[in-house]
């Protein structure tokens, strides 16, 4: 998992625990803080009734004040009929629906009703202060008084359903703000992280597409402070590393050319020995060949590595492909082998390499007439492709199979001992050659599904702008 994946899972996950939390938080204070209200609110309605009753008790007979308080505080028979979802004005303006929802009830000092609009159970007697009771399927939330100067009994009630649909409608307002905050802030975190590794990922870029022969230190100067200490080691790494390459590269370069000499004497003192009896050193004579072939083939792949004396201009790769099939005919005819050029292309002009293009060609080709038995035909096919050219040679040899194709781009490596004379070097500087020129080689089978190996290679067109030596 990458490193703003997790980052952002994690900050993500910590702010939707933390904003859930305090959401939930937020809901339960809420809510219970609008209960406390309530019950305020029902205890100040009980003391109204009772300052009403001790007004009226004084110029009032029980009768009269029960006739008063049921005109005063009894919602009408008629407003108690309907639908309890119809409008919250109840008709012909007889009040509220919540009014429903709130009863009264009073007693004389002999605990003798006066007035009931909850129709309770009170056979458990009364009792001052705050309680529950059930009547008719629903929970009430009473409050219950004793007049000290009348000695009259007051008792409100509210129905539990419109107590919590309020607290919650009001609790789920104070919350909503944060569960519609909690995307926004997460895409803001998400933003934020991207935001932040943008410079890491400046870094990333030139890291991955520095070649091996332009190895350069980072520009440190867009590091951050937390990795500018790596920056610094990668650098260091870097600087190393293209050293280490470029004392291979002249240990290369240097050991094949001082073995060109000694070589030559030896092929020539050979050549002097067995002129009498040639059959004596013939095998020795061809061990040499493949010792001097391998010092030309490592000499030209330190040339191509280095990148030195070949200055890019655009050619006719049609022209470059026939020359190096003229090139290589020698050989073919030697094992009467038929090489045939496909041009669908016409004048492929390539800004390129011609030198190391003729390279690349004569060395796939040898190494196609090496590996085929004689009488078969060796196929070079040229068709333009996207921005580029398309170059595919296939040869009737045994081939390479599937999972032995990268290896066998790898240098000095030879599949099969048996086979051939060289030193595993032909398809590695092909496709070095290749990928100087911004191309791609790939290995793959015959499309007819007959034996053989068929190398393809595409070359840009053009030159792009990261192209160094152009």
């Amino acid at each position: 998992m990458s490193l703003t994946r997790k980052l952002t899972l994690l900050v993500t996950s910590t702010v939707f625990i933390i904003t859930l939390i305090a959401a939930g938080w937020g809901y339960y204070v809420s809510d219970h803080q609008l209960e406390e209200l309530f019950d305020a609110e029902l205890a100040q309605s009980t003391r109204i009734v009772q300052g009403l009753i001790e007004h009226l008790s004084e110029t009032q007979s029980v009768e009269q004040l029960s006739q008063t308080l049921s005109i005063t505080l009894q919602l009408p028979e008629s407003a108690y009929r309907g639908d309890e979802e119809e409008d919250e004005i109840l008709p012909d303006g007889a009040g509220h629906k919540y009014e429903r929802k709130l009863a009264f009830e009073v007693w004389s000092p002999d605990k003798q009703p006066i007035l009931d609009t909850l129709r309770a159970d009170d056979a458990r007697g009364l009792d001052p202060g705050f309680s529950w009771q059930e009547v008719s399927g629903y929970q009430w939330r009473t409050f219950t008084l004793k007049d000290p100067v009348t000695g009259y009994w007051i008792r409100t009630a509210q129905r539990e359903d419109v107590r919590n649909e309020l607290s919650q409608e009001i609790a789920l307002g104070n919350v909503l703000p944060f569960l519609v905050a909690l995307p926004l802030l997460a895409l803001a975190v998400v933003g934020s992280i991207q935001l932040g590794f943008q410079p890491l990922r400046k870094l990333e870029k030139p890291v991955r597409n520095m070649a091996p022969e332009n190895i350069h230190p980072l520009d440190d100067r867009q590091a951050p402070r937390e990795v500018a200490g790596l920056v610094n080691a990668v650098n260091g790494l870097l600087r190393r590393l293209n050293q280490a390459l470029e004392r291979e590269r002249r240990f290369s370069a240097d050991a094949a050319h001082e073995l060109r000499t000694p070589l030559a004497v030896l092929r020539l003192n050979l050549e002097k020995a067995c002129a009498n009896n040639p059959e004596q050193f013939q095998d020795l004579i061809q061990s040499v060949d493949r010792m001097v072939h391998l010092v030309e083939q490592m000499l030209l792949l330190s040339r191509v590595d280095a990148g030195t004396d070949f200055a890019p201009a655009y050619h006719n790769l049609s022209a470059i492909i026939e020359q190096s099939i003229a090139d290589v005919a020698p050989l073919a005819l030697k094992k009467n082998i038929e090489p045939v050029l496909e041009d669908d292309a016409g004048q492929a002009l390539v800004c390129c390499h011609s030198a190391l293009i003729n390279t690349l060609m004569r060395s796939l080709l040898a190494n196609a007439i090496q590996y085929s038995p004689e009488h078969t035909v060796i196929t070079t096919h040229l068709a333009p492709s996207g921005d580029g050219y398309h170059i595919t040679v296939c040869d009737q040899g045994p081939g390479i199979p599937t999972e032995e194709r990268e290896r066998a781009l790898s240098r000095f490596v030879r599949l099969d001992q048996r086979l051939g004379g060289g030193a595993g070097l032909g398809l590695a500087i092909a496709r070095r050659i290749a990928e100087l020129h911004r191309g791609q080689l790939t290995l793959a089978g015959r499309a007819d599904g007959q034996p053989g190996l068929c190398v393809s290679i595409w070359l840009p067109a053009r030159p792009s702008s990261r192209d160094s030596r152009s």
